[in-house]
This record gives structure tokens, C-alpha cells and sequence, in this order.
């Protein structure tokens, strides 16, 4: 996402759950299943903000819980935003992911397929119209996943640093946020350090994701000759927009 940012694409952030259920032991928002909300809540807010993205637009659907989340009424939201921001690529989970076992990231995977060439019929939610929106259709899909189905790699060693300032923001749910200066301090009790982890917090916690959760970035990287890597299983145009595109670069008066 931010290498699109950087290369002129306008980014906005989806999210789908509020994340109230936390996350697992030792890396959720200490305290109540409010005080998860209102975590996850800044930290997606300073993850926009890292990436380079406008706006975030939060569905704010209870966490675990989209199992019975209705379908339709996803891909209608949906739908109205690929409308409303004119949509060209999505980056989401992978609907036909193998492995996958949390109902959220496949609820919205699903929804997020489907919405993508609804959004493009006429007759797919008309009364949006009135409103002023015209169908418009996603031309590229970014799917990812525990196991994905890669059919394109992207070199992001240019725009990593954006990923780790990304993970640094997200204290609430993962293992970024502040545990590079946190595993500092607790060897620094044993009387023990990491030349790694230097004694500026920001800096020893921007280094401790570098090294540990990019780890498998830059070991994909380095199988395609870059530095760091992402892999996607990549969707592009259908035949009749390639089609179209083909005549606007080739037709002749």
C-alpha cells in the first residue's frame, strides 16, 4: 500500500471489526474489552497515518463475530464505498486461502470479491445512484494470506521503512509497537544487552521489527534479488478491460 501511495495512488484504510476481542496473551490492549476498542482504534488511525493513507473508514462489526455478519449487507457497504472513492485496487485477505481459521478475515474476504465487480452493474443497488454514484468496477485485486497462492512478488524495499513505522504504530494487537525498547529494559535487569537494541526507545523498537517481523520479507527478497519482498496472489483486469485498454493505447482516427 505505501508503494502505491508513493507511486501516486490515492490510499484509504477499510476496517472491517473493531477488534474488541483484544488479541492473544501478552500482545492485546491490558484491560477491558473497551479499552481494546479504543486501542485498536488509535493505533489503525496512526497506521493510516504511517502508510501515507487519506482517510479510515471503520465498519466497526464486533470481532470473531462476522460469521453471521449478513453477507449482503457487507458487500452493500462495500459496494457504496468502491462507488463513493472510485475504487481501482484493493490489498485484502485471500477468499479462497487455505488454513485461514479467523471467520473475520474470510467474512470480508468474500464480501470484498463479490463487491468488486457488483460495484460495476447497473442494477446492483440503484438507489446509490440517487445519491450521485455511478457503478465503477476494481481493476486489481492484492490478496494475501497464511498460505497464499502468490502469482506476483512486490519489491517493497523502498518503502520499508513505511511498513516498520506501520508496525511500530500498532501497539494494541501485535508484536511491533514498543518491544524492541521492552526486551532492552528487561535484558538491561539481567545485566545483559543487544548491540541490536540501541538506548533510544524508537529507534531499538524500529530495529527489533526490522530484524524479527520482517524477517520473512527480506528472506523472500532475497530469493528474487531485493532486499525486502511481498507476495500476493495478484488479480488483474478482466479480458474486456483488457481489451479496452488495448484500443485507448493503440486506436488510430
Amino acid at each position: 500500500m505505501a508503494k502505491l501511495v508513493q507511486e501516486g495512488y490515492t490510499g484509504y484504510l477499510i476496517r472491517a471489526t473493531n477488534d474488541d476481542m483484544g488479541d492473544a496473551p501478552g500482545l492485546g490492549t491490558p484491560g477491558t474489552i473497551g479499552d481494546n476498542v479504543l486501542g485498536n482504534e488509535r493505533d489503525n488511525d496512526q497506521v493510516a497515518r504511517a502508510l501515507g493513507l487519506q482517510r479510515v473508514f471503520n465498519l466497526n462489526y464486533s470481532n470473531h463475530r462476522m460469521g453471521d455478519v449478513s453477507q449482503n449487507e457487507l458487500q452493500c457497504r462495500l459496494i457504496f464505498l468502491i462507488r463513493l472513492l472510485k475504487v481501482d485496487t484493493v490489498v485484502c485477505w485471500d477468499p479462497w486461502a487455505h488454513d485461514e481459521e479467523n471467520p473475520d478475515h474470510y467474512m470480508i474476504a468474500r464480501g470484498v470479491e463479490a463487491a468488486c465487480w457488483m460495484a460495476g452493474r447497473d442494477h446492483d443497488y440503484p438507489e446509490q445512484f440517487a445519491a450521485g454514484l455511478r457503478p465503477y468496477a476494481v481493476r486489481d485485486k492484492y490478496y494475501f494470506a497464511r498460505r497464499p497462492e502468490i502469482t506476483r512478488v512486490v519489491d517493497i524495499s523502498a518503502v520499508v521503512d513505511k511498513k516498520v513505522e506501520a508496525n511500530r504504530a500498532n501497539q494494541a494487537k501485535g508484536p511491533g509497537g514498543h518491544h524492541g525498547s521492552q526486551l532492552r529494559d528487561e535484558l538491561a535487569k539481567k545485566n545483559q544487552r543487544l548491540p541490536l537494541l540501541v538506548d533510544d526507545d524508537a529507534t531499538a523498537d524500529r530495529a527489533y521489527i526490522k530484524e524479527f517481523l520482517l524477517a520473512r520479507n527480506r528472506e523472500l527478497g532475497r530469493k528474487y534479488g531485493v532486499e525486502y519482498a511481498e507476495a500476493f496472489h495478484y488479480i488483474g483486469p478482466g479480458s474486456s478491460r483488457r481489451t479496452e485498454d488495448y484500443i485507448r493505447q493503440h486506436v488510430v482516427p
